[in-house]
């Protein structure tokens, strides 16, 4: 096994490294999530985690990891008798996203449950994770059904197994750390709300911060062990001081007054649900400990807040994350000024007195003779250069050139967005797991059985026993119990949703430049794009205007990158709508090749008129019929408003092969009809 990286060798990142330590101190804070751009240290300070976490006593030759001082009575490896067991180092188990779902908790041997009614039972990740960590690193692309089932586990503390009326439970309880890149899409708000703490981590702009990070980072490739060896003294203070800490928790006072400035700062925010007031106690009493006293201070509840709230004020996909904190510490100190248990002005929210607070800045044998910045984030396990200008999640204030053609105008907001109408690709698919198109998946209504292509998953029992009947006489069937082969088999065939790729393609030009016309068509993508996040869409925009179109956003996972570019986007000039057609082409090719299995629907959000250039509008029906030849589904959302309409979006969308919708139809409580196929839509159109 290789050496990880000492967890007291990483550079800054102190909201990082506080975030672990107290769910180290103190498990029941509910795991943290890191959220933040690659190279950043988020997988070396997670990893590095389990060194500094106490021995695990488990029952000797138990799979499940179970206590010997109380062993789970319904351990599939048990009965245990109760006794010392032995000591293991804690475990740091990794899910990797493209993980199945029987590699997560586990598989059953179908044939010798059916033939010998025996629970052959292999674990999976829930039960190596049991008393350990769980690390799901991109816990942002982990599919639905995956999400799921650690929901579930998380919940209850417990894995079920469930396979035709065999089950098998086993205990699952762990500190689940996520790390993610909101580049790439944002989680489901339940499994983000499952996550006690989340943290933010950038790298420093700080020269003398990266040059350390380089220096360290370059002495531990080359020598490892001799790097952890020359931080051992630091590892062995900081994992005495989690164990000082663990001893003390259970004596630390939580009082009645900060319970009120607990109770009033999640009320104050309107977070959801009670979670985030137990959460915010729990990390408040795992400070307190931390810094060595027995009573909660207010400097506690104010960085319990900090890391307990900013992930559940989120109303929908495009709101920053975040804490307003003069709010914050207007409410504590209102709060405590109604407690009759308050400590006074002197140590309030802000004043930094005595409070949990940041681990101090590692020394260590190879610490430069100056203090780090404490506001600044610092990567262990990147190299140095970059400044994240190259994020794809685009500026608000970012500002391009303005193409030949037509006067920019500046950009125009977005009108509120509303529920729109479901869009769905025709035909029955077998991408990713979504809630869009008709597929193929592991998981929905039973349509059928088939013969198992490699490891049964989904045994369908009523097909299985069909299959094996005719053959008991001859296979010699003496007792009640059905003779089953492995030829017999049937995995069942399921149908559910999927997820497709949602292309954008937005008119830019001087028609569409009206400015409440243009906010009505920003708040309609905005719309469609809240729409895409809910359904599990990966989602790309191209948009046209001057003499060419550009790719705004490369297809990618992140609808609030797409709201980003779309909020910024300006408008003005001729309309090249062939070329904006033609980019899109070019596009879907690309994404064909990275995935086959994921189906597009183009929507294409204009008025339909074409300028620039001999016969535009010849031009962009040849582009729209190229689409069509290729089978893409496709939409147009016609945005012509006046009296005189001149119905061109309608003739591109024949092109097309695909329906159009007004912006008014495009409403789901609006109450004109939306055939939802929409290739259907085009042969009514």
């Amino acid at each position: 096994m290789s050496t990880p990286y000492p967890f007291t060798a990483i550079v800054g990142q102190d909201d990082l490294r506080l975030g672990l330590l107290l769910n180290a101190v103190s498990p029941a804070v509910g795991g943290v999530l890191v959220r933040g751009e690659k190279g950043t240290a988020k997988s070396t300070a997670v990893r590095a985690l389990a060194a500094l976490m106490p021995e695990v006593p488990v029952v000797s030759g138990c799979r499940f990891s179970c206590d010997p001082s109380a062993p789970d009575p319904a351990c599939p490896d048990g009965p245990h008798e109760a006794g010392p067991g032995v000591s293991r180092p804690a475990r740091t188990v990794e899910l990797p996203v493209g993980a199945s779902e029987d590699r997560l908790v586990g598989a059953l041997d179908i044939e010798r449950a059916l033939s010998e009614g025996v629970k052959a039972f292999e674990p999976g990740l829930l039960a190596d994770a049991h008393r350990g960590i769980l690390y799901v690193d991109e816990v942002n692309l982990l599919h639905d059904h995956l999400v799921d089932l650690l929901l579930d586990a998380a919940a209850m503390g417990a894995s079920y197994v469930e396979r035709e009326g065999v089950s098998v439970r086993h205990a699952a309880r762990f500190l689940l750390v996520g790390t993610m890149n909101p580049e790439e899409g944002e989680l489901r708000p339940q499994l983000l709300d499952r996550f006690g703490l989340t943290v933010e981590v950038a790298a420093s702009r700080d020269t003398d911060q990266r040059v350390e990070v380089v220096r360290r980072r370059l002495a531990y490739d080359d020598d490892p062990e001799g790097f952890a060896a020359r931080w051992a003294r630091e590892e062995t203070a900081l994992r005495e001081r989690i164990a000082a800490a663990r001893v003390l928790l259970p004596r630390v006072v939580l009082g009645d007054g900060v319970l009120r400035q607990i109770a009033a700062t999640c009320a104050a925010f309107e977070v959801d649900g009670m979670r985030a007031d137990i959460v915010m106690a729990r990390t408040a009493t795992a400070l307190a400990a931390w810094a060595g006293r027995e009573e909660v201070t207010a400097e506690d509840v104010r960085q319990a807040a900090l890391l307990a709230l900013p992930h559940r004020r989120r109303r929908n996909p495009f709101d920053a994350p975040g804490l307003d904190e003069e709010k914050l510490d207007d409410t504590l100190r209102k709060a405590e000024g109604d407690s009759d248990d308050g400590d006074g002005d002197d140590d309030g929210p802000g004043g930094g007195g005595g409070g949990g607070g940041v681990p101090p800045q590692s020394g260590g044998p190879d610490a430069p003779d100056r203090s780090a910045r404490a506001g600044d984030d610092t990567p262990a396990d990147a190299p140095a250069g970059g400044d994240g200008s190259g994020s794809g999640s685009g500026s608000g204030s970012e500002q391009r050139p303005a193409p030949a053609g037509g006067a920019e105008q500046a950009p125009v907001g977005a009108s509120e967005p509303f529920r729109a109408k479901m869009l769905s690709v025709p035909g029955l698919g077998e991408g990713a797991a979504g809630r869009r198109s008709r597929a193929r998946t592991e998981h929905g209504r039973t349509t059928g059985a088939r013969r198992p292509e490699g490891a049964l998953t989904k045994l369908h029992l009523a097909a299985t026993v069909q299959a094996a009947a005719p053959h008991q006489r001859a296979r010699g069937r003496s007792g009640r119990g059905l003779v089953v082969r492995r030829d017999d088999l049937r995995q069942a065939t399921r149908e559910g949703r999927e997820g497709n790729l949602v292309l954008f393609v937005v008119d830019a030009s001087g028609s569409m430049a009206a400015r409440q016309r243009m906010g009505a068509v920003k708040g309609a993508v905005l719309s469609l794009l809240l729409d895409a996040y809910q359904r599990r869409d990966k989602v790309g925009l191209v948009t046209f205007r001057g003499k060419e179109a550009e790719v705004a956003l490369p297809p990618t996972s992140s609808v609030d990158a797409a709201a980003a570019r779309l909020e910024s986007l300006p408008t003005g000039g001729r309309t090249p709508l062939a070329a904006g057609l033609l980019k899109a082409h070019d596009v879907l090719r690309v994404e064909r090749m990275r995935d086959p299995s994921r189906r597009p629907l183009l929507v294409v959000v204009t008025d339909g008129r074409a300028t620039g250039g001999p016969d535009p509008v010849a031009l962009a029906a040849r582009a729209g019929r190229l689409h069509a030849a290729e089978g893409t589904a496709s939409v147009v959302v016609d945005c012509e408003t006046g009296v005189v309409r001149l119905g061109l979006a309608a003739q591109l969308a024949r092109e097309l092969g695909g329906g159009a919708v007004t912006l008014h139809e495009l409403r789901a409580d609006s109450i004109a009809g939306l055939v939802k196929d929409v290739t259907a839509a085009g042969r009514a159109a």
